[in-house]
C-alpha cells in the first residue's frame, strides 16, 4: 500500500510538472512572436521587435552556466524555480506595459533580465525530474517532458497570432505573462527538498563544462546534438524557399514546419509509450540523427509540398525519441552537484547552434539545397557524435559514469 501511495504521489507531481511546463514554455516559444508584434503595434518598429526578441534570446545561452550553476547550489530551491517562472512572467508583462511608454533602451534591459531566466525554463525545468519521479518512470517522463517543447512549439506562436488578432498585441503579450506566473505557483507545489548543511558555496561556473568534457556519453550527445541544432536552426527558412520554388507560396512553409513539430510531438508520445532502447540512450540519440536526416534528404526527391509535408513530418517524428534519450543521458551522466547546470549548458549551446544555422541559411535562397543542408547537419551530427565516442573509448577505455 505504501508504494501505491508513493507513485500516485509521484504521478501527481508528474501531471503538475507537465502543465507548468507546458505552460512556461508557451511563454517562452510565444514571446518571440509577441515581442514582434508589440513593437509594430506601439511604435510601428520592426526593428526594435527584432531587438527585443534578441534581447530575451540571446542570454538564453551566455546566463546557461550561471543559472545552472546557482540552482546546484541555492538552498530554498523550490522557492527558487518558482520564482524564476514568476520573474520571467513579470519581465513579459513589464515589456507590454513599457513598449511605446519608456524609452526603448527600458523594455531591452526588462527583455534581457527576461532572458538571463529563461535557461531555468528550458534545460533547467527539466532537470527537475530526476526528483519527483520514480526511477522506473524516469525515461517515460523524459519522453512527455520532451512534447510540452512540442505542443509549445506549435501552440505558443498560433496562440499569440490569435489573441493578437482579437484584443492586440499588449493583450496577448500579458496572456503569456500570465501563463508563465501560473506555472511558477504550480511549480511551487512540487515535492522538492530544501538543501542542509553548510551554507552554499560560491556558484561554480565550471563544474558543468568539467562533466560535459570528462563524461564520454555527455560529451558525445551534446556535440552531436548541437551540430544537428544547426539545421533544426535553418528549418523554418528552409520549408519557406522549399515552399516558394514548390508553388511560390511562402506562407505553405509555415505548414512544412507545424507538420515537422507535429511529427515531432508524435514520435515523443510513442516513446514514452514505449521506449525503445531506453537501456542504451546514447545510441538511440546517435540513431535518431542519422535517422532524421533521411527524410530531409528524400525531399529533393520528390515533388510538390504536399509530399515534402509527409517527409517532414517524418523527419519530426525521429526527433522525439532523440530528444527524450538525450535528456536521459543527461540525468544519468551529470553529477549530481552540478546536474541543473549540464541541462542549462546543454540547452544553451542548443540554442547557438539554433542561432548560427539561422544566420548561415539567410544567405542561400533555394529551398532543395536548404533542405538537403538540413539533412547533412544530422547526418554530420551522428557521425562526430559515434567519432567523439569512439575516440573517448579509446583513450579511457575504463571511463566510468558521471554519477
Amino acid at each position: 500500500m505504501g508504494r501505491s501511495t508513493s507513485a500516485s504521489k509521484t504521478g501527481t507531481a508528474l501531471h503538475r510538472y507537465l502543465a507548468g511546463a507546458v505552460l512556461v514554455r508557451l511563454a517562452d516559444e510565444g514571446a518571440r512572436v509577441a515581442l514582434v508584434l508589440l513593437a509594430l503595434e506601439k511604435v510601428a518598429s520592426p526593428a526594435l521587435g527584432g531587438q527585443l526578441v534578441a534581447a530575451l534570446m540571446v542570454p538564453h545561452v551566455v546566463a546557461a552556466p550561471l543559472a545552472g550553476a546557482l540552482a546546484d547550489r541555492v538552498r530554498r530551491r523550490r522557492l527558487f524555480h518558482a520564482g524564476a517562472l514568476v520573474l520571467y512572467g513579470i519581465t513579459l508583462a513589464a515589456c507590454a506595459l513599457l513598449v511605446g511608454h519608456a524609452p526603448s533602451v527600458v523594455p531591452l534591459l526588462v527583455a534581457v533580465l527576461g532572458g538571463c531566466v529563461a535557461p531555468l525554463v528550458t534545460g533547467g525545468l527539466t532537470s527537475l525530474l530526476g526528483e519527483i519521479v520514480d526511477p522506473t518512470g524516469l525515461q517515460r517522463a523524459f519522453a512527455l517532458d520532451s512534447t510540452t517543447y512540442n505542443l509549445a512549439g506549435i501552440c505558443g506562436p498560433a496562440l499569440v497570432s490569435a489573441i493578437a488578432v482579437v484584443s492586440g498585441a499588449v493583450a496577448a503579450t500579458v496572456s503569456l505573462a500570465v501563463a508563465a506566473v501560473v506555472s511558477g505557483l504550480l511549480l511551487g507545489t512540487l515535492p522538492l527538498a530544501d538543501r542542509r548543511g553548510a551554507a552554499p558555496k560560491r556558484p561554480n561556473l565550471t563544474g558543468g563544462v568539467t562533466a560535459l568534457w570528462r563524461s564520454k556519453s555527455l560529451r558525445a550527445v551534446t556535440f552531436a546534438s548541437s551540430v544537428g541544432q544547426i539545421g533544426i536552426g535553418a528549418l523554418p527558412l528552409a520549408a519557406t524557399a522549399l515552399a516558394v520554388q514548390h508553388n511560390g507560396n511562402a506562407a505553405a512553409g509555415g505548414a512544412l514546419v507545424s507538420a515537422f513539430a507535429a511529427g515531432a510531438l508524435a514520435g515523443s508520445l510513442a516513446y514514452a509509450r514505449k521506449p525503445v532502447g531506453a537501456a542504451r540512450p546514447v545510441r538511440v540519440v546517435l540513431a535518431g540523427l542519422f535517422a532524421t536526416a533521411l527524410p530531409f534528404a528524400a525531399v529533393a526527391l520528390v515533388p510538390g509540398t504536399a509530399a515534402a509535408a509527409i517527409l517532414f513530418a517524418t523527419a519530426g517524428f525521429f526527433t522525439g525519441p532523440t530528444f527524450s534519450a538525450l535528456l536521459a543521458v543527461r540525468e544519468h551522466e551529470a553529477p549530481a552537484e552540478v546536474r541543473t547546470q549540464v541541462f542549462t549548458i546543454g540547452a544553451g549551446s542548443k540554442s547557438a547552434a539554433a542561432a548560427l544555422g539561422a544566420v548561415v541559411a539567410g544567405g542561400f535562397a533555394h529551398g532543395v539545397p536548404l533542405v538537403l543542408g538540413v539533412a547533412a547537419c544530422h547526418a554530420l551530427a551522428a557521425l562526430c557524435g559515434a567519432l567523439t565516442l569512439r575516440r573517448a573509448e579509446e583513450i579511457t577505455p575504463s571511463e566510468s559514469p558521471g554519477r
